[in-house]
């Protein structure tokens, strides 16, 4: 019996290189990244304008505003008397009634809570005060 051999080409293992497809990948993932990376902080940016301490100043005309306090313990001062709820809706008016363009600046402590503030605000602003401005304090 005589056996030939013969080379036939299918049974030869192909060989596929892999390293120029992995830098492709690696290439297209790292751009990928870095794409996210710039659209997610974009998307997270608000485009807004912060309000600054300084005050221009006050224009000659205006009427002196009228001062309200809230201390810490729930104490209300207006123009240096302390008053309960009904006395500063009566302040509040008054001064409203006599000047148009007035408005009412609060003073609260630091220590003041949230809750606090916006009850007294939400008074203030059944009585009529929609002209009410927060007083700070510049750093």
């Amino acid at each position: 019996m005589n056996f030939k051999t013969y080379q036939n080409s299918s049974t030869q293992v192909s060989e596929i290189n892999l390293v120029p497809m992995m830098d492709v990948l690696m290439t297209i993932l790292t751009f990928f990244i870095i794409v996210s990376m710039t659209l997610s902080g974009q998307q997270r940016s608000l485009n807004i304008t912060l309000p600054s301490t300084q005050a221009p100043g006050t224009p000659v005309d205006a009427p002196d505003p009228l001062v309200v306090a809230l201390s810490v313990t729930g104490q209300i001062g207006v123009n240096s008397d302390i008053v309960n709820e009904a006395q500063l809706a009566n302040a509040i008016s008054s001064y409203l009634g006599k000047n148009q363009q007035g408005t009412v600046l609060l003073k609260a402590d630091r220590q003041v809570s949230y809750e606090q503030l916006a009850q007294l605000l939400s008074k203030m602003q059944a009585v009529g005060g929609d002209r009410i401005s927060l007083a700070i304090t510049p750093e």
